[in-house]
């Protein structure tokens, strides 16, 4: 398979303006949220070129930032190439999110006795910004506040392993379904569950945050989910 080129239809990844080399994390980051989002898809080769263009930056943070990837096993080099990203199985992605409900939900609805309200509230700007990226249909600008938000709230229990592996499990993640909801006019209305949680959490309602936390998570499997085979097997 060739790599795609900076002509070539693909993924509409933010432009991020003139970066240097130390920017890397940031546009890491930009690029596990297209992986998150199915923006990049499994099977398919990217030329750190053709992704730079799509930034606006140069090559270099691109290709660092795809070696960074690499050992996290989300992509796999091909000399001469570029980078193929890896593909994720329904099992794998049943198991990721398994754990991520064992971990999440418990610690999520103790911060309903523990959080300080106005840490709380701080997080608001956060949710907000979900919203507001689900209704412009920017997937990854939506995957990154999403991620910014739910290891935000985790944060506040103290635990930075835990934090942590979350963080790994979620990066893990594939959401191929957010494209046909952004189509379907449905993600605005499971973004604003992230204000429901806050709101719960504010109320110090337990079984409120329980109840939105579990139907929340559940859409990882359900609402925000399409086959790999289907996702992979998409035109370019």
């Amino acid at each position: 398979m060739s790599a795609v080129n900076a002509n070539a239809t693909g993924p509409a990844l933010p432009v991020l303006g003139s970066r240097k080399p130390s920017h890397r994390e940031r546009v890491a980051e930009a690029l596990r949220a297209a992986l998150i989002a199915g923006e990049l898809r499994p099977g398919e080769v990217y030329s750190a070129p053709g992704l730079a263009a799509r930034f606006g930056v140069s090559a270099t943070p691109v290709r660092e930032a795809m070696l960074d990837l690499a050992k996290e096993g989300l992509v796999d080099t091909v000399p001469n190439k570029g980078f193929r990203v890896t593909a994720v199985s329904d099992r794998q992605l049943d198991e990721y999110t398994h754990i991520r409900s064992l971990i999440e939900i418990p610690t999520t609805v103790a911060l309903a006795t523990t959080a300080d309200a106005v840490a709380l509230e701080a997080l608001r700007p956060v949710a907000e910004e979900i919203v507001t990226s689900a209704a412009a249909g920017d997937l990854i600008a939506y995957v990154e506040a999403d991620l910014r938000f739910h290891l935000g709230l985790l944060a506040l229990a103290g635990n930075a392993h835990l934090v942590e592996v979350v963080r790994d499990l979620r990066r893990r993640s594939r959401l191929y379904g957010l494209t046909a909801l952004v189509e379907q006019g449905r993600l605005r209305a499971s973004a604003e569950e992230h204000l429901e949680i806050l709101d719960a959490l504010l109320a110090r309602d337990e079984e409120a945050v329980r109840g939105v936390m579990t139907r929340h998570l559940g859409h990882v499997r359900g609402l925000w989910a399409a086959r790999v085979s289907e996702a992979a097997a998409r035109p370019s």
